[in-house]
C-alpha cells in the first residue's frame, strides 16, 4: 500500500487505482532508466532514438509536427531534438514534396544503421530487467495494459 502524507503531515491511505498508477509510473521510470543508460553509453539518448524509431516505423519520412505528437513533445522541442540528429547525419530535412512551405524529416541510411546495430542490445537490456516475470505473466500484463490503454 502506498501511503502519502497530506498537507498536515498526516498519513493518508490511497485508493487502489492510485496505488496502481504510482506503481506503473515507478516501474516505467525504472525500465526507461535501463534503456537510457544503454543509449547514453552509445553517445546518444532515448528521446533521439525514439525519433529515429518513429521515422523507421513510418517508412522513413514524417512531418516534424507528426513526430512531436508521436513522442509527446512540443513543436519547439522537436526542433531542438532534431538538430543533433541532423548534425550526426542520422536524419535530414528537406522541403515537403507537395507543399514547399513545409519540411519533412527523413531517416538517413546512417540513422537506419544505428537502429539496426543497437536496438537488439537495448531490447535485451530491458528484457533482462523484466526477468522477474515468466512468459505467461508477461502476456497477462500485456493484456491488462492494452485494456488500460483503450480506456
Amino acid at each position: 500500500m502506498i501511503v502519502i502524507k497530506d498537507m498536515q503531515g498526516e498519513l493518508a491511505d490511497q485508493p487502489l487505482h492510485t496505488e496502481v498508477f504510482f506503481m506503473l509510473v515507478e516501474t516505467t521510470a525504472k525500465l526507461v532508466e535501463v534503456s537510457e543508460k544503454y543509449w547514453q553509453a552509445q553517445g546518444t539518448n532515448g528521446a533521439r532514438i525514439r525519433i529515429l524509431v518513429e521515422l523507421m516505423k513510418e517508412g522513413g519520412t514524417l512531418l516534424p509536427s507528426a513526430l512531436a505528437r508521436k513522442i509527446g513533445v512540443t513543436k519547439a522541442n522537436i526542433s531542438l531534438l532534431l538538430i543533433p540528429l541532423e548534425q550526426d547525419g542520422y536524419i535530414r530535412r528537406q522541403a515537403h514534396p507537395e507543399d514547399g512551405r513545409k519540411t519533412v524529416v527523413i531517416l538517413t541510411d546512417e540513422g537506419h544503421s544505428l537502429l539496426l546495430r543497437h536496438l537488439p542490445a537495448n531490447r535485451e537490456a530491458i528484457a533482462h530487467s523484466m526477468q522477474a516475470l515468466n512468459d505467461q505473466e508477461l502476456h497477462q500484463l500485456l493484456s491488462l495494459l492494452a485494456i488500460l490503454k483503450k480506456a
